[in-house]
């Protein structure tokens, strides 16, 4: 019987490639630098928000605390006025960077053990490496490639940055599935 288990090395290989794959891009590549803009006049925005206590969490701005106040006259005069926005606050303190990539590799762990998984519920040891190549691909995609998506629909982000992402998660995907291709079993 074939488990999980004996997947053991393309899944830890595939994440830690991924993990270097992702590096590339976002410090070599540097190809997400334009995604994120600095505030214009931030020191008041910041001294805005301290003063108003604002703790760690996302905000949407205007803000209303039903869908019937959303269709108020009041509401719609805000939106029209403008911004309309969503920030989200951190704790305050320097930015973790150690703890984001370790969650980051725990994250690409558990999306190559969700490929590995569902690669084996469709192609046994032995299979031919394009057909374990395409079925891992697929779900890698979808581990990797979609996430950004609902953003974009629910809260604003640029399109141009989903598709930015969007393409990470192909290159992701490729990564993985070339992985899961080349170690995949020969045999029970």
């Amino acid at each position: 019987m074939t488990t999980l288990m004996t997947l053991w090395l393309p899944i830890l290989l595939s994440a830690v490639f991924v993990f270097v794959t992702s590096s590339v891009i976002h410090m070599v590549i540097q190809w997400h630098k334009a995604d994120y803009k600095v505030l214009n006049d931030e020191a008041k925005v910041l001294d805005a928000l301290r003063a108003a206590k604002v703790g760690p969490g996302e905000y949407m701005f205007p803000g209303c605390n039903s869908m019937k106040d959303m269709g108020s006259p009041e509401m719609q005069a805000k939106f029209a006025q403008g911004p309309v926005g969503s920030v989200i606050v951190r704790p305050a303190g320097s930015f973790n960077m150690g703890k984001s990539l370790g969650q980051w590799f725990l994250l690409c762990l558990f999306v190559s053990a969700c490929v590995a998984w569902l690669t084996l519920q469709a192609r046994l040891p032995g299979a031919p490496a394009g057909d374990i190549f395409k079925i891992s691909f697929g779900a890698a995609f979808l581990g990797h490639a979609l996430t950004h998506v609902d953003e974009a629909i629910w809260k604003g982000l640029p399109w141009g940055i989903v598709m930015r992402f969007t393409i990470d998660g192909l290159a992701y995907a490729a990564v993985t599935a070339g992985t899961f291709a080349w170690l995949w079993p020969a045999s029970f």
